[in-house]
């Protein structure tokens, strides 16, 4: 399990969040690479942090996280995303900086918690009628968002019907619907846990 960074009491939020990105930049550790990435993303959830994590470049490292092949550390940069991009800056960095492909391919993924995020993302990201980002309402997405809205798992089902009704036009859903020949039918839905019995 990684330590805590060494940092003096006296530097602050800034100091303590450099530490924590050197940490993730120098370590070898998995392990510790995923506590440090979901420090981070619970840092992000702070609006008072947002501005620091701009300074450290920690937009990026979430985007570079997102092509990882380790599972969880995907899942953490995308929480991480999620966490930031209310705000405007962090949201035209995201867009500007090329990160809505990697931002949809979470959508493919395994875990639901990703899942869950990448969904939540992409609707930040998204202004309803705004064509701003025309590949936010993609028809590959929006099929997936279809496939998400028959999903058993309630969160996913209602994130992707909400995202259905408020960020798609009726004829983009209707078009979905028909199309056939389409790509979501190859991105599976993602694992869901057990419902624990009461």
């Amino acid at each position: 399990m990684a330590q805590k960074p060494k940092v003096d009491p006296h530097v602050g939020r800034l100091g303590y969040l450099q530490a924590l990105v050197t940490e993730f930049q120098e370590t070898e550790s998995q392990d510790a690479k995923e506590q440090v990435l979901a420090n981070l993303a619970n840092f992000a959830y702070d609006p008072s942090n947002y501005q620091y994590l701009r300074q450290l470049q920690v937009l990026d490292l979430f985007l570079d996280s997102l092509s990882e092949e380790n599972e969880t550390l995907v899942e953490f940069a995308i929480g991480g995303l999620c966490n930031l991009c209310p705000d405007r800056a962090n949201k035209e960095h995201i867009l500007q900086t090329g990160g809505i492909p990697l931002i949809i391919n979470c959508l493919s993924s395994p875990n639901e918690e990703t899942v869950l995020s990448a969904v939540t993302t992409i609707m930040y990201l998204s202004s309803p009628g705004s064509g701003s980002h025309p590949e936010l309402t993609a028809m590959p997405v929006v099929q997936c968002m279809l496939r998400f809205s028959l999903s058993a798992n309630t969160r996913l089902r209602n994130l992707a019907q909400i995202f259905l009704e408020d960020f798609c036009s009726p004829s983009q859903v209707a078009e979905a619907r028909t199309w056939r020949a389409h790509s979501a039918l190859g991105i599976p839905l993602p694992r869901t846990e057990a419902p624990q019995q009461p």
